[in-house]
Parts: C-alpha cells; sequence; structure tokens
C-alpha cells in the first residue's frame, strides 16, 4: 500500500525522508504525466504545505530561490538584468498554466536533458542546497545533474534552494529555444548566454550553455576562452570557427545529432547577439 505525506515544515519533511524512499512532488507536472496508464506504487512526499521553501530572498552572497518557486514567481521578480536569461527560459517551460505551478527545483531534479532551466542556471553559476537530518551541502548544478534523468541527490536529501553567486549579477544575458513550433514544445536545441562588456566594449566575461545537445546541459568553455577579449561584432565569426567539442547530440524524432549540432551554433550566436545588446541577434552565425 503507497502512503502520501504533506508535512507542513522542512524538518517534518526531512524526518520522513530519513525514514524511508519517497518521491518528493510539489507542482507535479511531469510526474503525473510521466505515469500514464501505471498505477501509483512510490510513496509521495508533497512538499506544497510547507511555506519556507517557496519565494526568492538574498543574503550578503547569494540571491536564493526556494525550491518551490514557480516559474511565474521568477519571471515575476525583480532581479538584475543578467537574471533576463532565467525569465526567457521561465516562459519557455509549457502553458502559462505550468508555469504557474511548476517549480524550479523540479525542473532540476527531473533532470531531463531538454529542461529548459538548466542552461540559463548554469551561465549563472547556480548551486543546488541540498538539506537532510545530517546536514546541508551545496553543489554546483553541473556536478549535481550527471546524466539523463540521473542526480547526486541522496534519498534522504531533499533540494531546498538554488542560489546564484551576487558577483554574477553583472552584464546581460538572454536565452533562445529551438522546437518543432513557437510555444509548448520540447527542445531540439536551446542556448543560454551572459556576457559582461568593458568600458571599452570588448567582451569582458563569457558563460555559454547548450541543452537538449547532450545528455546534460553543457557549458561551452572553449568557445568562452575564445571570446575573451574580442568585440561583439566579431560574435558570428568566432562561433563559425569555433568547435563545440562539448556536445555530443543524438538522432531523435524532434532533429538529427547533426542537424542539432548546426542548429545549437545559430542559436548560440543569437543568444550571445541578444546578450550583448541586438535584441533580434541579427548578425548571427
Amino acid at each position: 500500500m503507497t502512503r502520501y505525506a504533506k508535512p507542513e515544515t522542512l524538518d517534518e519533511a526531512l524526518a520522513l525522508l530519513g525514514d524511508g524512499a519517497w518521491r518528493i512532488v510539489a507542482g507535479a507536472t511531469d510526474f503525473y504525466p510521466a505515469l500514464g496508464n501505471r498505477p501509483l506504487r512510490d510513496d509521495v512526499l508533497d512538499i506544497n504545505a510547507i511555506g519556507e521553501l517557496r519565494g526568492i530572498t538574498q543574503t550578503e552572497t547569494h540571491f536564493v530561490l526556494g525550491a518551490r518557486t514557480t516559474w511565474t514567481d521568477v519571471v515575476r521578480a525583480e532581479l538584475p538584468s543578467a537574471f533576463d536569461v532565467v525569465k526567457q527560459a521561465a516562459r519557455e517551460v509549457g502553458s502559462v498554466q505550468i508555469q504557474n505551478v511548476a517549480t524550479v527545483a523540479g525542473n532540476l531534479c527531473n533532470a531531463s536533458p531538454a529542461a529548459d532551466g538548466v542552461p540559463a542556471l548554469l551561465v549563472l553559476d547556480a548551486e543546488v542546497e541540498l538539506r537532510s537530518q545530517n546536514g546541508t551541502r551545496f553543489l554546483k548544478l553541473g556536478e549535481f545533474i550527471v546524466g539523463n534523468r540521473r542526480t547526486t541527490r541522496r534519498p534522504d536529501e531533499l533540494m531546498t534552494a538554488v542560489r546564484i553567486p551576487k558577483t554574477l549579477s553583472a552584464g546581460r544575458s538572454a536565452f533562445v529555444k529551438l522546437g518543432a513550433r513557437r510555444y509548448l514544445v520540447i527542445s531540439i536545441a536551446m542556448a543560454a548566454a551572459r556576457l559582461v562588456l568593458s568600458l571599452d566594449g570588448r567582451i569582458a566575461e563569457a558563460a555559454i550553455a547548450v541543452g537538449a545537445c547532450s545528455p546534460v546541459a553543457r557549458r561551452l568553455g572553449g568557445l568562452e576562452a575564445a571570446l575573451a577579449g574580442q568585440r561583439p561584432d566579431d560574435i558570428g565569426q568566432i562561433v563559425r570557427d569555433t568547435a563545440f567539442e562539448e556536445l555530443s547530440p543524438i538522432d531523435d524524432i524532434r532533429g538529427s545529432a547533426a542537424y542539432r549540432h548546426e542548429a545549437a551554433r545559430e542559436i548560440v550566436a543569437r543568444a550571445m547577439l541578444q546578450a550583448a545588446g541586438d535584441p533580434q541577434g541579427r548578425a548571427a552565425a
């Protein structure tokens, strides 16, 4: 017989997690559709009554997105322009109705290669906060998601927050998603970019990530290094000349590996140009 629990405090939730295996749900926008016609066999831990897990706050060093923070909450929050990449990604998470209930933590814990929030948070050097009765640990997002639907969360742990360093609030950012249609679609490829320009207009800092083109979303370290000290007008050529060695796209019903690789090159250029100040990314590769 399956169990259902809806704790009202974080301590209650952690106690339950320390005493057995549970499927944690908040928005449950992926969990229940994935069941299909199969009966529910997992014990369900519903965290929706834990008020302290929702909302966006600040510490001296970080912006903190509580685990139950919805994508609508992100869109409506007053955040630095460097966070535009996350707001734009938030608007791509399903329909508005889905965005109203789907949570930031759920998107990360689901660990889909096509999760819209992951590339956007990667370019902001986000880390996850994991809590259990044994304490709290922090992991870089790239260390937390380790494969298709695989994370390093332990069974007794609850992701309680996503943290973004305040040092990453400089610059501008953009998110570009490619799908078979404009809305309500799983990504063929997606790109997130954050750029900081120096006083002379050159690229002082670049962070670029691509999703749906590898088992996990990847930062493009080679491209980031190639952009250092360059002018935004040269973005298209630099993208054309740089091998995206970090990517390993696959063939599936949404697109071939070769198409994904070339599409990633195009949308990376568009995202970067938008982050550099061209709203249309007109000089894309």
